[in-house]
């Protein structure tokens, strides 16, 4: 099997994973305050990983740890303003307006690594733009808070992707996710302490939900994403999380049996379509 076709079948994997916790995240933060969800969430997936690789950690440079947390850094806001949002929206939008960071990373990239986004770049975007607006807004145009903090989340997304891919070929990716992951539990635990009243839960559900989170979507899904990063391209990689969306809607409905509205589903098309058409080749949209 080549690094490509294994990078392509993980990075799928996490999609899925990560496409089926939206609900599972909306449900838990019913109960437990969101920042005080994250940081246990966190901590658990950063305490699992720091067992596995103590000996690397003891080896880290600065390099590693200040881009480690650069890209922590835009992890917790991306999960703060994601799960913030899904206080008010619901799992399934939230979960397309959240692959709306796949077609920012064709712009990103060009800010910031300078690359030029191609023409099918620049027409995905503006489908998805038609979509995102489709999907977020009602009869009256205003826009939900929930769907506005998860575009913020979005564009945080849209950042750690681009950085991830500027980064993973020449560090260790082990300690890369590694610290991420440790940078979102600190930064969740402080704003927990200011804003909230932690606790710990003591409902079996939330537990759950904190297990399957912070183990498969957190400390698993992310080594997965670092690693198979190095041996792929961000714009494949955006490529593969455009299907995030589509998990999310399956899974909300199987699971709590949420309906998207007529035009909630042709917002959520078009965004698709988007996303898809702003990683594709420049030349298999000229045949």
């Amino acid at each position: 099997m080549s690094k490509q076709l294994k990078s392509d079948i993980v990075l799928t994997g996490v999609t899925m994973v990560w496409g089926a916790t939206f609900i599972i995240v909306k449900n838990a933060i019913q109960t437990l305050p969101v920042y005080n969800f994250l940081f246990i969430r966190f901590l658990l997936a950063f305490s699992l990983l720091a067992i596995i690789f103590y000996k690397k950690l003891k080896t880290i440079d600065k390099k590693t740890l200040a881009v480690a947390s650069v890209i922590g850094t835009m992890l917790f806001l991306g999960y703060a303003f994601q799960t913030m949002g899904l206080k008010y929206t619901t799992a399934s939008k939230s979960g397309f307006i959240t692959g709306f960071s796949v077609v920012l990373v064709p712009i990103l990239e060009a800010v910031l690594l300078k690359r030029k986004p191609s023409k099918p770049a620049i027409l995905g975007i503006v489908l998805a733009f038609i979509g995102l607006i489709l999907l977020t807004t009602n009869i009256d145009l205003s826009i939900n808070i929930g769907d506005f903090l998860t575009l913020l989340c979005a564009f945080a997304f849209g950042m750690q992707i681009v950085l991830i891919a500027k980064y993973a070929s020449t560090l260790d990716t082990y300690l890369l996710a590694t610290i991420q992951i440790g940078v979102v539990a600190v930064l969740s635990g402080i704003v927990s302490l200011i804003f909230e009243k932690p606790f710990i839960p003591t409902s079996l559900d939330v537990w759950s939900a904190i297990i399957i989170t912070g183990v498969f979507a957190t400390a698993f899904a992310y080594v997965a994403q670092n690693t198979m990063q190095a041996y792929t391209t961000a714009t494949h990689t955006a490529l593969i999380f455009a299907l995030e969306p589509v998990f999310a809607a399956i899974a909300a409905f199987l699971i709590a049996g949420e309906v998207m509205s007529f035009r909630a589903i042709i917002g959520g098309i078009f965004m698709f379509a988007g996303i898809v058409l702003s990683e594709l080749p420049e030349k298999e949209v000229s045949k």
